[in-house]
């Protein structure tokens, strides 16, 4: 017993005192006092449903359908990066440039199919006066056509590649951010030889606004594992927040590792608390097939290895109730018996009450 359960002890006692004596002549042993009656709280007990919950270990993970993994097109020699990990950056913002032969190679294709859409412009042209003066058939104005449609074709297309990829002309390429979003992942450096041919992203960027959390189900746990089910997420770096959810996805599949089939939680992340990778446990909430009283679990009084409530009828009446737990779940506890529904139990500052009475 602390200091201060001591002190609201002893002052308790003395006013329950001074109420015997008040009452002494009615034949009253105990009536709280309005101090007392003030401090504590009140509850109907009712019959629930009985709910359950399942705990699952897990790591918060980055929404994939809101990232982008951004690739290199080109080999070369890494200028600058202007993006480390963890960053916030804003779609079209530059992360790294490089210098490459390739763009400069880029550049002399456009040079080459503006040249060429130039001469096959020119060449239908005079097709078309020599047939004009019956010097040349239609056949060769069609081919003389085809020519010059095929050239411009390719000129779009060789714009088309400077639109996607945004290269300029000279040597210099410049790597931009497809979205907005924070660098979870990076693995470019400056003065880095780059190859065009590798598949590693240089940089991974997501959105964070809404997480997952990823959560291995066991296999004795799979058959209570339901679509829909209330989740509630926590995490070491916060362990006194809670982030609640559902289970929006199962993967019906089982991981020949660890040999747990995998479920997803939606959390919002607003404030960008949640970090992808941190480690989480996720207590899945689920409804039993019975009902059963529910009172709020401070309304229980453990002593003498047995559980107790008070029960409250009016501030001269109030009774010592032996009841048996079923299950306790957080702030609400399942009783198998003791309590009826409708029955008013003292659910804040009990305790004093049933020390008062009992001590």
């Amino acid at each position: 017993m602390n200091r201060t359960h001591s002190v609201l002890l002893s002052v308790f006692l003395l006013l329950a005192c001074s109420n015997e004596k008040k009452y002494e002549e009615t034949g009253v042993a105990f009536s709280i006092s309005d101090t007392m009656l003030a401090s504590c709280e009140f509850y109907n007990a009712l019959e629930e449903p009985v709910k359950n919950e399942i705990r699952l270990f897990g790591k918060i993970t980055a929404d994939n359908n809101k990232m982008a993994h951004v690739n290199s097109i080109v080999g070369g020699i890494v200028l600058t990066v202007n993006a480390e990990l963890g960053d916030y950056v804003k779609q079209g913002q530059t992360l790294a440039t490089v210098r490459s032969s390739e763009v400069a190679e880029f550049q002399r294709q456009r040079l080459d199919a503006q040249s060429d859409v130039a001469v096959a412009e020119k060449n239908l042209q005079v097709t078309k006066e020599l047939f004009e003066g019956k010097l040349n058939s239609e056949r060769d104005v069609n081919a003389a056509e085809k020519e010059w449609i095929k050239a411009k074709a390719e000129l779009a297309r060789i714009n088309e590649v400077y639109a996607i990829y945004k290269l300029r002309d000279g040597s210099t390429y410049t790597i931009s951010a497809p979205i907005s979003g924070f660098v979870l992942d990076k693995t470019i450096f400056p003065n880095e030889q780059l190859r065009s041919d590798v598949s590693e992203a240089l940089f991974s960027i997501s959105e964070i606004d809404e997480v997952w959390a990823m959560a291995n189900v066991s296999e004795s746990d799979i058959s209570k594992i339901q679509l829909g089910y209330d989740a509630e997420v926590r995490t070491l770096g916060f362990p006194d927040k809670v982030y609640k959810g559902k289970i929006d996805k199962i993967f019906n599949a089982i991981d020949p590792e660890t040999k747990a089939m995998k479920v997803r939680v939606r959390i919002p992340n607003e404030n960008f608390q949640l970090k992808p990778e941190m480690m989480a446990t996720v207590n899945v909430i689920f409804t039993e097939k019975q009902n059963l009283i529910a009172v709020p679990s401070s309304s229980i009084i453990f002593d003498k290895s047995k559980n107790w409530v008070m029960v409250y009828k009016d501030r001269q009446n109030i009774e010592t109730r032996n009841v048996e737990v079923y299950r306790q779940l957080g702030a609400v506890t399942y009783l198998l018996n003791g309590l009826q529904p409708g029955e008013k139990v003292i659910s804040k500052n009990g305790l004093f009450v049933y020390d008062a009475i009992n001590d």
